[in-house]
């Protein structure tokens, strides 16, 4: 029988090596010809009598499976939860058909039938499906490369695993591990996969498939434990054995504490562990499925897995890029600026393979971006996860320098002096002078217009700007901003200099803040205004936090400083002049920077008090100033001012068209500012919650607590047309 997704070669002792190897796709995936075939390579296994064993290997040099293909996923024709299901059933079925040999668990139970053995040789990264057929093989043997990843992460796109790995996994490793493993989602190394029994064997990589083969023909009948009379959960199941009760106690307050209730995905993982630990293994795989094709089937998933997984991966590959512009070979590219954020970037742009000249104003102070990369590469080679070797060619790429001359031959600039028009400016004519008239220009800023910038160049179709995140090594996105003369060149460089240094990128008008900085401030004052209204602190914070933003507002902004919101708003109040609109924080604005000097971390304190151990507790002196409500809001009323003010801020962009797409406004509110993921971003929420809903809340919000809360008349009409973003998009 022929295949387009694997080979089968049968040896002279019938054992046959199943090499899969997906055509047209970079890694192994469960995708429709696989899920296809699949099936048919068992109906081979279990009928042809010249096989009697079979070893599953891939074909490919990036790892054996990486999981399902989340674009099938994210766009399943099933019409009704039914097929829905038979859907989500077919995998788990074919992997238990392979288990047992198309036997019944009970003939398996009496010993009166076995399986032909089927052993998995892991030369790569198994995630996913790609664990989870392996875990439905009866033997694994993987290579000893301490990179390689093993593990079950669907939880990060909102799903559980739907191929046997709820069930299988805390049977080999105990419940206790293996629900730690599929909460969190995280992989786990060949070592740490042996001494938890997930893998049988780690031996030398040139000697894997050798070994499983080995096995194969040493053991001609093969059951799963599982199958085999006597099996006992490791560690205790079930809701009547008293070892299993602490565990499912403490797995949901853990549960709990990392995910607040928000994903669906945690709370039928759980149910999955308890459910299927009471029963045997086909009907819990049943089970699993039943909890799998819920959560598909819901809008959670499908909003994590359009903007986390499709809409991530296709703005990485350049889907802004404009078509026709030869790609761009950059190997040098020139930062302006050894501060905090040139720092920053001149690491990431030589971890990204390209020279660096990084220019400050004296060496001294293009030093301190060397000294920056230093101090990270030393954490890494102490760690080992970066040999001195490896270190020392890094830190080769860097050149620090005070002389403009240096630049002449770079590819791209970046420049990241201080937020200031006229250093922009001077630097910009200094720089122009000597590097070559086709290089472009990025300007790194988080404030000031690009058109406006760009009228310090000689050449503003190659004028862009670029806005990082601090700390830049560790911010996944990357705003970039055409200026109103900026031409496709800038852009596609731009587009280009990101694949290189891996980050999310998203293309934003040139308004004042760009997209994230207009959205994250209405956020950040609403908390203040609350505060101000005599709010608890801990309300607010707890309940930004429960609702899934990562830390409390409060938080951030002693982080960002209350000095900088207040040097915004005064020099925002200067060149506004009577235009200005005042947002209401003020006054509170005043008090804690002017009146009691509490203008953030960096200053000593702000809205929190911060020990030398780097614990932190709410200032106690707010109270003073800002007397607490005899009547306090409960954590609901609260939670939806925070997540509203951040929907109305988003759709506000959208509407003005900051974003030109609700793909750019999810992606930069999850990677930005922190949005909660589970959501799919601020443009799925008003989806999900349907544009209707949404119009009506946000109305009822600014009736009670202001014009803020209006939202724009284009979701109104889209409102009274009953159509939503993305369905649109």
């Amino acid at each position: 029988m022929t295949y387009e997704t694997m080979t089968v070669d049968i040896d002279s002792d019938g054992v046959a090596l199943v090499t899969i190897d997906v055509p047209g796709k970079p890694m192994n995936v469960w995708d429709d010809a696989l899920m296809e075939e699949f099936p048919r390579f068992v109906d081979e296994l279990i009928n042809n009598d010249d096989i009697r064993g079979a070893v599953l290997v891939s074909g490919k040099a990036s790892g054996f499976l990486a999981g399902a293909d989340l674009n099938m996923l994210g766009s399943s024709k099933a019409q009704t939860t039914k097929e829905a299901f038979e859907m989500a059933w077919g995998l788990n079925a074919n992997l238990r058909r392979m288990e047992t040999g198309g036997h019944s668990a009970k003939d398996l139970l009496k010993g009166t039938a076995h399986a032909k053995p089927v052993a998995c040789a892991l030369h790569g990264l198994a995630l996913g499906g790609g664990l989870e057929l392996a875990l439905a093989c009866h033997y694994r043997v993987c290579s000893d490369n301490p990179k390689i990843q093993l593990g079950l992460p669907e939880v990060q796109v909102g799903l559980l695993p739907g191929g046997g790995g709820t069930q299988r996994l805390p049977r080999l490793a105990g419940l206790q591990a293996a629900g730690m493993a599929i909460m969190m989602g995280q992989p786990m190394n060949p070592q740490a996969a042996l001494a938890q029994n997930i893998v049988n064997e780690v031996v030398p990589h040139d000697e894997v498939v050798d070994k499983a083969k080995a096995w194969v023909k040493a053991n001609p009948k093969a059951s799963a434990p599982w199958d085999k009379k006597g099996y006992k959960f490791p560690g205790g199941a079930g809701s009547m054995d008293p070892r299993a009760v602490p565990l499912y106690m403490g797995s949901s307050a853990i549960a709990l504490k990392q995910s607040k209730g928000n994903y669906e995905a945690v709370k039928a993982i759980l149910s999955c562990l308890y459910e299927g630990s009471m029963l045997p293994m086909d009907t819990a795989l049943r089970v699993e499925s039943k909890y799998f094709t819920k959560l598909l089937s819901g809008p959670q998933a499908k909003n994590m897995i359009r903007t986390l997984f499709i809409n991530k991966q296709a703005a990485e590959k350049g889907a802004a890029r404009p078509k026709g512009v030869p790609a761009s070979d950059l190997k040098t590219v020139g930062v302006l600026g050894a501060g905090l954020m040139g720092s920053g970037i001149t690491h990431v742009t030589a971890k990204g393979g390209m020279n660096v000249i990084v220019l400050d104003r004296s060496m001294e102070e293009a030093q301190k971006a060397v000294a920056y990369s230093q101090k990270i590469v030393d954490k890494n080679v102490a760690r080992g996860k970066m040999t001195k070797e490896k270190a020392e060619a890094f830190m080769a790429l860097i050149t620090p320098t005070d002389n403009y001359d240096d630049l002449k031959d770079v590819d791209l600039i970046i420049e990241a002096v201080f937020e200031r028009p006229d250093i922009k400016a001077d630097v910009i004519k200094k720089t122009e002078a000597v590097i070559r008239k086709d290089v472009v220009f990025a300007s790194n800023t988080s404030t000031l217009p690009i058109t406006g910038l760009a009228k310090n160049s000689e050449r503003p179709d190659q004028f862009i700007g670029m806005h990082f995140f601090s700390p830049v090594e560790r911010m996944p996105l990357l705003e970039i901003i055409p200026g109103a003369e900026t031409g496709d060149k800038a852009l596609a460089v731009a587009l280009d200099y990101n694949a290189k240094i891996r980050k999310t990128p998203i293309v934003v008008k040139d308004v004042r803040g760009f997209y994230t900085n207009r959205v994250f401030p209405p956020y950040a004052n609403e908390a203040m205004l609350m505060i101000a209204e005599g709010v608890k602190p801990a309300l607010i914070e707890n309940a930004a936090v429960a609702m899934g933003m990562p830390i409390g507002p409060l938080a951030v902004v002693d982080e960002t400083t209350l000095q900088l919101g207040y040097d915004i708003m005064t020099s925002t109040k200067e060149e506004m002049g009577d235009s200005y609109v005042p947002s209401g924080t003020e006054d509170l604005m005043e008090i804690m920077v002017k009146k009691v000097d509490r203008r953030g971390r960096r200053f000593g304190g702000g809205f929190y008090e911060y020990a030398d151990d780097g614990s932190k507790k709410l200032w106690p002196g707010l109270a003073d100033h800002f007397p607490l409500a005899d009547e306090q809001p409960d954590v609901e009323t609260v939670k939806q001012r925070l997540m509203y003010i951040q929907l109305i801020a988003t759709a506000q962009c959208y509407h003005e068209g900051v974003v030109s797409d609700p793909q750019s406004a999810d992606l930069g509110a999850i990677f930005g500012w922190g949005f909660p993921p589970y959501t799919g971003g601020p443009m799925s929420e008003i989806d999900t919650i349907g544009v209707g809903n949404f119009v009506r809340t946000a109305d009822t919000l600014a009736q009670k607590h202001g014009e803020r809360f209006k939202p724009p008349m284009s979701f109104r009409e889209k409102a009274d047309a009953g159509e939503s973003f993305y369905k649109a998009a």
